[in-house]
């Protein structure tokens, strides 16, 4: 079992920039993909971006490539997601998930979720 605790949403201007946190805590972590995910009301759960197994293997969707970046820390068991020059488009609950494998776009299998962490951009 993994647990997953996301922090760090909040409203924030257009341009601005915001670092969500998720501390995971349970089974071996370096073992999971890592990913952020994000629903916007009225839209489906989309993978944002994902980390992993390791650090070696990093997915971005193309509407946050070069904007977003996400880390993992295999020590302390978090991984993050710096969300840089945010649009009111970005605006959505992001939710941090675990995979035991590799990642997938596919939200229905990812295995663990956070309990997600409301981002808000005004414009």
């Amino acid at each position: 079992q993994v647990q997953l605790v996301e922090s760090g949403g909040r409203l924030v201007q257009a341009g601005g920039s915001l670092r969500l946190s998720c501390a995971a805590s349970g089974r071996t972590f370096g073992a999971f993909a890592m990913g952020w995910f994000r629903q916007a009301t009225g839209k489906e759960r989309e993978l944002v971006a994902s980390i992993g197994p390791g650090d070696t293997r990093t997915y971005y969707a193309d509407s946050v490539k070069g904007r977003f970046t996400i880390s993992r820390d295999d020590i302390e068991n978090t991984v993050a997601l710096q969300m840089n020059s945010l649009k009111p488009e970005d605006t959505a609950v992001y939710y941090c998930a675990a995979r035991q494998s590799y990642y997938t776009i596919n939200y229905r299998s990812w295995d663990y979720w956070g309990q997600g962490t409301q981002v808000t951009v005004s414009s």
